[in-house]
């Protein structure tokens, strides 16, 4: 059969890599999520038929040369993907700095060909790579001159260096991405030492002051802070006002009076107050001993940030960057400036690199000067956002400062099946509500319950702690509300509910649909109504992602990594895994992209016998090579014929004598577990966003003492869409969706599927671009790509 390897989809016409050498390398701090950039550059060299040369301790290895420059093949990077820091090594390299160590450098690269550079780093490390290119003619003339280098024919072929870079920093501080490689991962190491530090400090009613990483930039300290609920977070660049001894003193003793048992204290490495003097972990300790007499404990995190194994969206970040990078460097001309590759929303965009170097800087600039609004504003919208996030969820106002006009009452439930992160959403919907001045009642157990009248009023305190908690604590079903609608208006009716919010999957979509249908029979339901998108498999029409489905894709990706562990000391397994979703392939295609699986079987993608005989046969001479083992998902309904059972047996019967298979069906601990770091910022940012809209329509539709909203635009799913937060009237989605199957009929992800095949060295017997094309996204402008996203 004709492969993807032989023939070029038409998507690479002109994009030919013969010829042409890269050199990747990675530079200052390690990040979690380097070594999946690497694997993607290399595995995507390979494909387009380029050579790629491994440069071993960052700019040390350049400038030393010899064997810290390798050429390496597809083999060279198997087994890296799950590897936390960076298997290339990097170090700090002074003779880079001065320019006989890159003339060295320059000899090093055009010995072996090398005209294409791919940086990972943090800015110091691109700005590097910006001079180099800079000065690569020159450099080169200078070679040509003390003529025993290289001759004049040299000097003109390899007359030009191509950078592109990738930002590969835990802190999250470089302007022009919404993250860098390594900051999920670095997320992940924090929230799992709160949750542990939590357990402890409630038994003994300790505070706990964490010191996290973050010597000019606050995003970890923030992030985390939002994700556990701190009680009072230090950053960088929103310095305490003058007096914030006293704020916090009187914040944390009313907490303790409200019979809450531990509290949380978050100071980044950099944190300093209003005359730039530094903030410790160790001051705030003393002052809170000495004015209130507290145990107090100080946890320093350090180096842990930076270790462990990358999460699931590092990988899945850093491959798509990778292969964004190789795209970059084929189509870069003399007149390209050099560019950084950065994430936007879920695109993958290009953008100037010094321009993004420059804004970074400026941002420290403005917080050496005292300016710190603007360092906030600089920082871009994702940070701007998560910080007055914080401010609402965080402090409850006195009474007395609560709007006194018109206390609405506003009722939420969750519906559908437990998605990580629901509990998130739940608390910053309570707590925003209340900030707004309206009354908010929860329903216990979704539509069921409400008509049972489980209907209770919900106060600040009660969510507290909540953040944290897996599954929904209000509890969930997947009843529809078509057969109870009688008994729900009257609950509205006799609870005077004047607008409702659903956090949920489909069936969550379909509720409402069925409510806004039943407004021209019951006036109750004239009233304003939300939809936050929660279910692990996200396959809500009108959103990107839904809360839960990255919880339930790291859960996936660990099992992953401990079945392809558990085969590397068997010879020449073979592993079928089950992956939820109901007919989406969202959780099997972006599982098998962070866990280096071999295929997915989704029932987006149709797939017949021909399809499972070439896996086979690929995994057949994959067996020859010294990766002997493989991984292959499938979603749950990807074809009614084809089950597990049947992949299973069929794999077994083919690869006899070898190799052996085993199946795993992943089920119900995909809905499980504490909400990852994600779903937690997620949920509480798009469900606070959500209470904001319904406190709004609230004032836009009172009328003559009552709530009346009767138009489309009063039913809204507030969804995920590229880089913005979109509300969208359910009666519009209508036309987007696949009612019989229960997905969106276009999904951004499917964009992605050559790509995990090109990874995975997939051979298939049609090629790559029938199932959509690679992702390409043209050059945009800083401006429209400044930092959003969530």
């Amino acid at each position: 059969p004709r492969t993807a390897m032989d023939h070029q989809p038409k998507f690479f016409e002109n994009l030919s890599g013969t010829g042409k050498a890269i050199g990747v390398l990675t530079s200052g701090g390690d990040a979690q999520g380097m070594n999946a950039a690497v694997r993607a550059v290399v595995r995507m060299g390979i494909y387009v038929k380029a050579k790629v040369y491994f440069v071993y301790e960052g700019y040390q290895g350049m400038v030393d040369g010899g064997d810290n420059i390798v050429e390496v093949s597809w083999e060279s990077v198997s087994s890296i993907l799950q590897v936390g820091g960076t298997v290339i090594g990097s170090a700090r390299c002074k003779s880079f700095r001065t320019r006989e160590g890159r003339l060295q450098a320059a000899y090093n690269l055009v010995q072996r060909g090398i005209t294409n550079l791919c940086v990972i780093g943090g800015d110091g490390s691109l700005t590097g790579a910006n001079l180099f290119r800079e000065e690569w003619s020159g450099l080169l003339e200078e070679l040509a001159q003390k003529g025993k280098f290289i001759d004049e024919e040299a000097v003109k072929k390899y007359a030009y260096l191509n950078i592109v870079g990738m930002v590969g920093s835990i802190d999250n501080d470089f302007c022009g991405t919404d993250m860098t490689i390594g900051t999920d991962s670095a997320l992940h190491r924090i929230i799992e030492v709160v949750d542990a530090i939590m357990t402890t400090a409630q038994s003994h009613q300790r505070t706990f002051v964490l010191e996290v990483m973050g010597r000019h930039c606050g995003y970890l300290a923030l992030v985390s802070a939002l994700a556990c609920g701190a009680d009072w977070v230090f950053i960088p660049e929103y310095p305490p006002e003058e007096g914030w001894e006293d704020s916090m003193c009187v914040k944390l003793s009313e907490n303790r009076a409200r019979k809450k048992r531990l509290n949380i204290i978050i100071v980044a490495e950099g944190a300093i107050d209003c005359h730039n003097k530094p903030i410790t972990s160790e001051k705030v300790k003393d002052l809170v001993v000495q004015r209130l007499g507290f145990d107090t404990r100080v946890t320093i995190l350090g180096h842990v940030q930076r270790g462990g194994t990358p999460s699931a969206f590092d990988r899945i970040l850093a491959s798509r960057m990778g292969v964004e990078a190789v795209l970059a460097l084929l189509e870069a001309t003399p007149a390209t400036p050099a560019c950084v590759v950065s994430l936007s929303g879920n695109q993958a965009v290009r953008l100037p690199l010094m321009e993004c170097v420059q804004m970074t800087q400026e941002v420290q600039k403005a917080m050496d000067e005292g300016r710190f609004v603007e360092a906030v504003r600089l920082r871009g919208r994702s940070f701007e956002n998560n910080l007055n996030t914080y401010k609402l969820l965080s402090h409850k106002k006195p009474d007395a400062e609560l709007p006194k006009a018109r206390a609405q009452a506003c009722l939420f439930l969750n519906v559908g099946a437990p998605a990580a992160g629901m509990n998130a959403a739940v608390r910053a919907a309570v707590r925003v509500g209340i900030t707004e001045g309206h009354k908010m009642f929860a329903v216990i157990d979704g539509f069921e319950g409400f008509a049972r009248g489980k209907i209770k009023e919900i106060s600040w305190g009660d969510v507290g702690g909540w953040t944290g908690q897996g599954g929904s604590i209000l509890g969930t079903k997947r009843t529809l509300p078509a057969k109870y609608l009688e008994k729900i208006a009257d609950q509205m009716r006799t609870n005077c509910i004047n607008a409702l919010m659903v956090i949920g999957g489909f069936e969550a979509y379909l509720g409402l649909l069925e409510l806004s249908a039943a407004r021209e029979k019951y006036d109750e339901f004239c009233v304003p109504m939300v939809m936050v998108p929660a279910t692990v498999s996200n396959n809500v029409p009108g959103s990107d992602f839904s809360i839960g489905a990255d919880t339930a894709l790291n859960t996936i990706t660990d099992t992953c990594d401990r079945i392809k562990q558990s085969a590397s000391g068997t010879k020449r397994r073979v592993f079928i895994i089950e992956t939820m979703g109901g007919y989406c392939g969202y959780l099997a295609n972006m599982g098998a992209l962070a866990a280096g699986a071999d295929a997915a079987y989704i029932f987006e993608e149709q797939f017949d016998i021909r399809e499972l005989q070439a896996n086979v046969e690929h995994l057949t001479e994959k067996m020859k090579t010294s990766i002997q083992r493989g991984l292959v998902l499938r979603n749950e309904n990807c074809n009614e014929n084809y089950t597990t059972d049947f992949i299973y047996q069929l794999y077994s019967e083919e690869g006899k004598g070898v190799f052996d298979c085993r199946k795993n069906v992943l089920g119900h601990m995909q809905q499980g577990g504490a909400p990852s770091p994600f779903d937690r910022n997620f949920g509480t940012k798009i469900s606070a966003k959500a209470m904001q809209w319904i406190s709004k329509k609230l004032k836009e539709t009172y009328r003559k003492g009552k709530v009346f909203a009767n138009t489309d635009d009063s039913v809204c799913l507030l969804g995920m869409r590229r880089r913005n937060l979109v509300f969208q009237p359910v009666a519009e989605l209508k036309t987007e969706t696949d009612f019989v199957h229960r997905i969106p009929k276009e999904q951004w992800w499917l964009k992605l599927r050559p790509l995990m095949k090109i990874l995975a060295k997939y051979k298939t017997s049609y090629d790559v671009s029938d199932s959509g094309q690679l992702e390409h996204v043209a050059m945009h402008s800083p401006k429209e790509a400044e930092t959003g996203a969530i």
